[in-house]
């Protein structure tokens, strides 16, 4: 019992600290991946916490709680079963219109529909990320929120931008158009 709570408290002072970080890290995730929430469920309600709100002014304080009530138990939600849920996700990213080049903000600005964005690298990746005011963080590989390498936020309006990763396509089974 005591090598146990010595190796739990180990494991909490990891996590303690940043947990999601803590998660991203390829020697705790060890190949799987989170998906993300369509609508955010979690609420920062102050700027003084583990990042001493670096980033709250921008990128926290924004987020709004969900005010629309959803009968959970009464939705369909095998689709966010794994097998399910790449089909899904791949078929929302395949009909996707791929844009390219420097800009990529007003190209996706006058498309109607879901648009997505090829990035090559950490480096291309938060070159694009800044352009459209989204969080650059990266951790061991994996940007923050990213599912196979596919970062997904939306743009001024009901529109879905798909930020794809190099082998992100790949992944999906999806052919590169």
């Amino acid at each position: 019992m005591d090598a146990f709570k010595i190796y739990l408290g180990r494991i909490i002072s990891k996590v303690a600290k940043g947990w999601d970080d803590w998660l991203r890290l390829k020697e705790n995730h060890r190949g799987r991946q989170f998906i993300r929430p369509e609508v955010c469920r979690t609420y920062n309600f102050g700027e003084h916490g583990s990042s001493l709100g670096q980033f709250f002014k921008q990128y926290l304080e924004p987020i709004k709680l969900n005010d629309v009530q959803v009968d959970w138990k009464s939705m369909d939600l095998s689709y966010l079963l794994e097998d399910n849920y790449v089909k899904h996700f791949g078929d929302l990213v395949k009909k996707a219109k791929p844009i390219h080049g420097a800009d990529a903000v007003l190209k996706a600005f006058n498309i109607d529909g879901d648009v997505r964005i090829q990035y090559r690298d950490q480096l291309d990746f938060e070159n694009i990320a800044r352009q459209f005011g989204i969080f650059e963080e990266w951790k061991d590989g994996v940007p923050r929120a990213a599912y196979k390498g596919i970062v997904v936020f939306r743009y001024q309006t009901s529109r879905r931008v798909f930020l794809v990763g190099h082998d992100s396509l790949q992944q999906l089974g999806i052919e590169d158009t």
